[in-house]
This record gives structure tokens, C-alpha cells and sequence, in this order.
């Protein structure tokens, strides 16, 4: 480019093979003090701001791009986020499951 503003700055395209990105990671989503947001309150962010908490929205991503590294680790964190809710979703089905069967069972 002619007037870069980074020590890599390209017009164009890239093509590798293979991207390391130094960064932080998400595993801090299994630590035990971690707050899990309730699927409820991640709705009500999403309808007053039109993104996931903890991701740019897409004005700010228009205005000041995106950090790959960054960026992979909010979404595993989302993912890692979305995988325990769907582990308590698990278990509070087959605790339903259990009631339902006790409550045939006693039924008959």
C-alpha cells in the first residue's frame, strides 16, 4: 500500500498455508467462578443491541476491523458457552424424563 498504517499492511489479497496468531484463550469460560449468563439475559442483549455480548457489532467491526486472534477466541468462548448450557439443557431433560416415567409409574 502507499500509506500503510501497520508494519503489514496489504491491498489486496493473502495467501498462506498457515496463520499462527499469538493470543488469550477461551478456557476461562470451564473456570468454576466463571458467571454463565442465562440464555434470557443474552436475549434481551441481543434485541437491545443487535450482537452477542462480548462481540463488536457490526458498526464497530465497519469502523475498526476485526483482530482474528481476538475474534477466535470470543467465538470459542461462545461456543464453549453455548456447550454448558446445552449440558444443563441435558440434564434438566432427563431429570423431566425421570418425573414423567415416576409419574406414569404411580399413575397406573
Amino acid at each position: 500500500t502507499i500509506n500503510p498504517t501497520q508494519k503489514l499492511s496489504v491491498a489486496g489479497t493473502i495467501r498462506a498455508y498457515a496463520v499462527v496468531v499469538d493470543t488469550g484463550w477461551s478456557d476461562y469460560v470451564f473456570d468454576k467462578d466463571y458467571r454463565l449468563a442465562p440464555l434470557s439475559e443474552v436475549e434481551q442483549h441481543i434485541k437491545a443491541e443487535k450482537h452477542l455480548p462480548g462481540i463488536p457489532s457490526a458498526a464497530e467491526v465497519a469502523e475498526h476491523g476485526v483482530s482474528l486472534g481476538d475474534m477466535q477466541s470470543k467465538l470459542l468462548a461462545k461456543v464453549e458457552e453455548l456447550t454448558l448450557h446445552l449440558i444443563a439443557q441435558e440434564k434438566e431433560i432427563a431429570a423431566l424424563r425421570q418425573q414423567v416415567t415416576e409419574l406414569k409409574a404411580t399413575s397406573h
